[in-house]
């Protein structure tokens, strides 16, 4: 089940993002990002949204989604996606997805555009490439994984209007 975020469930939220981030393997955030530095950059102000998956009563997953510029680009969308580490590979993913997709339908979005999915993430990008989305192009080496050393960055599209 997908529902909006409600400010009791960040204490289940924060620590699918610490775990998320301090991986270094998805996302390029910070990971000594503190507590407060990730409330501040998870929930968007509205028109923004967040979400949250849920399997009873745990979360297991959270998306933001908000226009990926102001002005001359808020046309476009844009949002993040992370999944609780025991919840992965079940379909969250997918139905945090489906459910940006819906929301950026809704609210009148032009088209979706991720800006940095590590190109080594090939579970992210096959489910979004399952959805439609296309990438554009590879930054090369603009994401440092920890094992694998510099990896490309792909910006994603998904374009609403066809």
């Amino acid at each position: 089940m997908i529902r909006d975020a409600r400010e009791d469930d960040w204490s289940q939220i924060w620590p699918i993002i610490h775990d998320v981030v301090t991986e270094q393997r998805t996302f390029a955030y910070d990971p000594a990002m503190t507590e407060p530095e990730a409330r501040r950059s998870w929930l968007p102000a509205p028109p923004g949204r967040v979400v949250v998956a849920l399997d009873g009563d745990r979360v297991t997953g959270t998306a933001n989604m908000y226009a990926n510029r102001p002005g001359p680009g808020s046309h476009v969308a844009s949002g993040s996606l992370m999944v609780a580490r025991a919840a992965r590979g079940a379909g969250v993913g997918r139905a945090l997805a489906t459910d940006l997709i819906a929301w950026a339908r809704r609210s009148g979005f032009a088209a979706i555009q991720f800006n940095a999915v590590v190109d080594v993430n090939e579970a992210a990008i096959r489910l979004y490439e399952s959805l439609g989305f296309v990438t554009l192009g590879t930054a090369p080496g603009a994401f440092r994984h920890p094992e694998l050393g510099d990896v490309g960055l792909r910006i994603m599209w998904l374009d609403l209007r066809s």
